[in-house]
């Protein structure tokens, strides 16, 4: 038999086809090494880091929550026996009713702190910060849901003072402007989130979060008009009080309650100390994403 020469399979113009159509497919579904699969806002990344958040905290609330709930109770029991004997009175109202905002502000803005000062640090010294670093969020989203989470904390601890103050006798809580008791409220818990954000990024072990803490955060929340109006200080130390950021917060949110303020004379002072309180938010916050966009200690 005659050796036959090897032919060659034929192919249609539809099987061409066919093979293009099948590749174009297998080009949309693997983009090409190197190129993110992610565009835009990745939601449910950021949702999730969100919950995760959450229920960190949400598991010891005991301890999150309504520890410092009790705790500030306590500080408004203390000073109104002490100081809020006999009627007294400061801008016009009992001081149990003008310390109890300056109180629940000053709550939520530690717990805040205490909240976003943590996640990172902690990643950092366990080892556990490939968790925060290899899921596909951005700079912006890792912030935005630290963050965010800091925030719904201070509020939930917010809320649970709020409560025990309107139980305290003698104590009147009453919405004079709620508009004021929102902005400063979440002004004020942002600040301090970022703030707490910035800490763990810097940090290295815990203490350095707690001299934060002990020698930032405490004393200019106790310094900034808490328990007293700034009138009643010396020219000079009136000065330093307005340099304090924490000072325009607290005021402002007992603002809302009681419908008068030390910030000033007006009411169009306490709408400039608004919009600077979100002025300082976006300075925080843009220089917040810098620094995690550098991978300033937290990348080897």
């Amino acid at each position: 038999m005659a050796d036959q020469a090897p032919t060659t399979p034929v192919t249609s113009p539809d099987d061409n086809a066919a093979e293009k159509a099948s590749g174009a497919v297998i080009d949309r579904a693997f983009a090409p090494k190197g190129e993110p699969q992610i565009t835009g806002i990745n939601r449910i990344g950021l949702w999730s880091l969100y919950i995760k958040e959450i229920r960190r905290f949400l598991k010891v609330q005991t301890q999150t929550i309504w520890a410092p709930a009790v705790t500030t109770l306590l500080f408004l029991v203390i000073f109104t026996v002490a100081l809020g004997r006999s009627g007294r009175e400061v801008l016009g109202v009992p001081f149990a009713s003008f310390v109890a905002p300056g109180l629940i502000m000053m709550g939520m803005m530690q717990n805040a702190f205490a909240n976003s000062s943590f996640s990172l640090l902690a990643g950092k010294l366990q080892g556990t910060i490939i968790d925060f670093l290899m899921p596909p969020l951005s700079e912006a989203e890792l912030m935005t849901g630290i963050v965010a989470a800091a925030m719904t904390r201070a509020v939930m601890v917010g809320g649970a003072v709020a409560l025990a103050m309107w139980l305290y006798p003698g104590v009147t809580l009453s919405a004079a402007h709620p508009w004021a008791i929102v902005w400063f409220g979440l002004m004020g818990a942002m600040f301090l989130s970022l703030l707490g954000l910035l800490t763990s990024v810097w940090a290295e072990k815990f203490d350095h979060a707690a001299a934060v803490t002990n020698f930032v955060v405490a004393p200019l929340s106790l310094l900034s008009g808490t328990f007293y109006v700034i009138s009643n200080l010396a020219p000079a130390f009136q000065a330093i009080s307005r340099a304090n950021p924490f000072f325009y917060m607290i005021s402002g949110f007992r603002f809302g309650f009681l419908g008068t303020s030390d910030i000033g004379n007006d009411n169009a002072h306490v709408l400039v100390a608004a919009v600077g309180a979100g002025v300082l938010n976006l300075a925080m916050g843009w220089v917040t994403y810098r620094i995690l966009k550098s991978g300033w200690k937290i990348r080897s």
